[in-house]
């Protein structure tokens, strides 16, 4: 017979090794359930889904009543090779300035063209570009602002030769990002306006992961932060795209281009948080116009008088083009970032 100290013995040793083991197979399941959502992740953020242009006609009908002007296919060659498609509108009464509007992510220069009214209206020529890997334009992956701030200074340069006076940047979510990150490295811009836009690749994504979940931001920078971290590696080490570069904040750190921020208090799919941080990294050239109650995108909403009118005056007030110091892309190592809760 086993003896009961015998007994005593053994329960705990196999108790032991039986938790044990489950610790073991649940860090495991843990750490592939990560791998495999972090491949997911990174292969969905960077392959978006291109919608197709559906309104050219009525777009082409409105310029051409509205401001007695045909809309204009454009395109350019990348850096990469793809080719970037765009429309252009020059109105017959042109104050010789231009702007340049982009899209959100999974969008494309439709979901944008309604702002174009409130410039051609006031003599601005408008280009309406498709982002790389959106709408009609080439390129493989969308890089959130790495790569597509070289396109806009290409945009820039394709401007300047034929309309003589200012070139303005004017995008939402994934464009405010796109545009603010190109302002720092294109020369000879007057001013900037972007509305929702996000601070880094890192946070917004960590609002995603909260958002989604439902548990805050405590789940995405705990249990969801290695899906993250995995997902940053896969895009190095498969595409060569550092996704953590997609640093808005660092860029209007860099920039000394004057830029009105927009953001409302009900856009719970890129928090105020984002603006208040850009603002303060760009203290000394930025202003934030907080609208309450708007959603994502959606000041112009609440009031579109009053949403048209800080815009227009901004680039009224900002009529001289900026010398930026930095002509590179922008290291975010290198530049302040203001971490809100």
């Amino acid at each position: 017979m086993v003896s009961i100290s015998v007994l005593h013995s053994i329960v705990p040793i196999t108790f032991r090794r039986r938790v044990i083991n489950s610790i073991i197979f649940a860090i495991s399941l843990y750490v592939i359930g990560s791998v495999v959502s972090a491949v997911f992740l990174a292969e969905i953020t960077l392959h978006v889904n291109h919608r197709p242009i559906q309104h050219r006609s009525e777009i082409e009908r409105v310029a051409l009543q509205e401001f007695h002007a045909p809309l204009l296919d454009v395109h350019i060659v990348a850096s990469d090779g793809a080719d970037l498609k765009a429309w252009y509108i020059q109105p017959k009464v042109s104050n010789g300035a231009s702007v340049i509007l982009f899209h959100g992510v999974s969008d494309n220069r439709e979901g944008v063209a309604g702002y174009g009214r409130m410039f051609l209206h006031n003599g601005y020529s408008v280009l309406l570009p498709d982002s790389s890997a959106h709408g009609e334009s080439g390129g493989d992956i969308a890089t959130y602002g790495i790569k597509e701030r070289q396109d806009v200074h290409l945009w820039a340069d394709w401007l300047r030769q034929r309309a003589p006076g200012c070139v303005y940047l004017f995008g939402e979510s994934m464009g405010a990002a796109i545009a603010l990150q190109a302002s720092a490295v294109t020369q000879q811009l007057c001013a900037v306006a972007v509305e929702s836009p996000y601070s880094t690749f890192r946070e917004v994504v960590d609002d995603r992961f909260s958002r989604h979940s439902g548990l805050g931001l405590w789940f995405a920078r705990t249990i969801a932060r290695p899906t993250l971290e995995f997902a940053l590696i896969y895009s190095r080490a498969r595409y060569h795209v550092d996704l953590t570069e997609s640093a808005p904040a660092s860029a209007i750190a860099h920039s000394r281009v004057p830029t009105l921020l927009i953001h409302g208090t009900a856009d719970r799919n890129i928090p105020l948080r984002h603006s208040v941080a850009l603002m303060q990294a760009g203290s000394t050239h930025s202003e934030l116009w907080v609208v309450q109650g708007a959603d994502h995108g959606g000041a112009v909403n609440i009031n579109r008088t009053d949403f048209e009118r800080r815009i227009l005056d901004w680039f009224h007030s900002h009529g001289k083009p900026v010398e930026n110091h930095m002509k590179e892309a922008i290291n975010p190592e290198n530049g302040p970032f203001v971490h809100i809760f």
